[in-house]
């Protein structure tokens, strides 16, 4: 297989996913190395192909049914867990995290979490890699864009933050 029907493979494995995929996972399915398949995405997104990469893998984005929200949000490092976990008990999925860097400006980390298991699997991965969440660089101040079924879901995550005293008055 050349270059060009590799590509066309991630692009059609990414298509069909309905989970993240690795580059890892994306490497064995197609024989070579994970940066080739690095490489690879970032030619298809270079193209115009709206690809991420989460913290569980690579998505082809899609447009989404519900609502797209933004919260503002300050708390501790140890308490990025409990915040996520209350978004998402309220049936929102956590899109990103955006922080407002004073040399850069805007920074965005995809996050694209949606249940317990997303998060238990985000902190994870943050713990082995000895990583610092981005609302550190902000003293804890931060953006999350959350997408939700409906109204009501937003306001309950949106009440459940406040209780917890999470919320940017």
């Amino acid at each position: 297989m050349n270059a060009a029907q590799r590509r066309e493979r991630i692009l059609e494995s990414l298509k069909a996913a309905q989970a993240p995929l690795s580059a890892a996972a994306l490497a064995q399915r197609l024989s070579v190395s994970r940066q080739i398949i690095v490489g690879d995405v970032a030619l298809l997104r270079a193209g115009g192909e709206d690809i991420t990469a989460t913290p569980r893998g690579y998505v082809l984005e899609r447009p989404r049914a519900g609502l797209r929200r933004t919260v503002a949000c300050l708390h501790s490092g140890a308490d990025m867990e409990r915040e996520l976990t209350l978004m998402v008990d309220q049936g929102c999925a956590v899109e990103n995290v955006i922080v407002e860097h004073p040399v850069y400006g805007q920074l965005t980390g995809p996050l694209d979490l949606s249940s317990r298991y997303d998060i238990a699997q985000f902190i994870r991965k943050i713990e082995e890699n000895a990583a610092r969440p981005l609302s550190l660089l902000t003293d804890g101040i931060h953006l999350h864009t959350l997408r939700c079924p409906d109204e009501e879901a937003f306001e309950r995550a949106v009440k459940a933050l406040g209780e917890a005293g999470f919320l940017v008055e």
